[in-house]
C-alpha cells in the first residue's frame, strides 16, 4: 500500500467513525454516563448489605442474558456459548480469588467491599462489546444468522457475566459464612 492508500484508508475509517458516533441515539450516551458513574462509585471501599453487594452482579448477568437473547433469538448457539464463558468465567474467577478481601461486619450485618477498578472495567468492557455488536449488527444486518459472531458476541457476554457473578458469590459466600460460624457460637 502506498502512503496515500493508508492515508485514504485513515480518512474513510475516521469518517466512518464520526458517523457511527453521530448516529448513535443519545440515550446511549446517558446510559454510558450512568454506568461509568456506578462503576466510579466501585472504586471506593464501603459498607454493602448483602442484598445490595450482590444487585450488581445479577442485574450485569441479566443484562448479559438478554442482550444475547434479544440480539440472537433464532441461534441457540448464542446461548450455548454464554451459558459455557459464565461457567468458565466463573470458575477461573473463584480459583483466582476474587472477592477474597470482602469482609464481613458481624456488629453491622453489612460487607466491607474493598474499593476496586475492576468492576468498572467490567461494566465498561459489557457495555463497549453491547455497543460495538449493535453498531455491527446495524451496518450488517445479515450478521443475526452469522453464527461465528453470534457465538463470539456470546462468550463474551457470558465471559463478563462470569465474572460479576464470581464476585456477588463471593460477597454471599462471606456473608453466610461468617454467619454461621457467629450461630455456631
Amino acid at each position: 500500500m502506498s502512503v496515500i492508500e493508508i492515508s485514504s484508508l485513515r480518512i474513510r475509517t475516521i469518517i466512518m467513525f464520526i458517523g457511527i458516533l453521530q448516529n448513535t441515539p443519545h440515550w446511549v450516551w446517558w446510559l454510558l454516563a450512568a454506568v461509568i458513574s456506578v462503576g466510579v462509585s466501585q472504586t471506593q471501599p464501603r459498607h454493602r448489605t448483602l442484598r445490595a453487594a450482590t444487585a450488581i452482579p445479577i442485574v450485569m448477568a441479566a443484562l448479559s442474558f438478554y442482550g444475547v437473547v434479544s440480539l440472537f433469538a433464532a441461534q441457540s448457539i448464542a446461548l450455548v456459548a454464554w451459558a459455557a464463558a459464565v461457567l468458565a468465567a466463573l470458575r477461573m474467577s473463584q480459583a483466582a480469588g476474587v472477592g477474597s478481601k470482602v469482609r464481613w461486619l458481624a456488629a453491622e450485618q453489612r460487607l466491607l467491599v474493598p474499593g476496586s477498578w475492576v468492576p468498572l472495567m467490567l461494566i465498561l468492557g459489557l457495555f463497549i462489546i453491547k455497543f460495538g455488536a449493535n453498531v455491527m449488527l446495524a451496518m450488517h444486518p445479515d450478521l443475526n444468522v452469522d453464527k461465528l459472531f453470534a457465538v463470539s458476541v456470546g462468550f463474551a457476554y457470558g465471559a463478563f457475566s462470569g465474572i460479576f457473578l464470581a464476585r456477588g458469590l463471593a460477597m454471599w459466600r462471606v456473608a453466610r459464612q461468617a454467619q454461621s460460624s457467629s450461630m455456631a457460637y
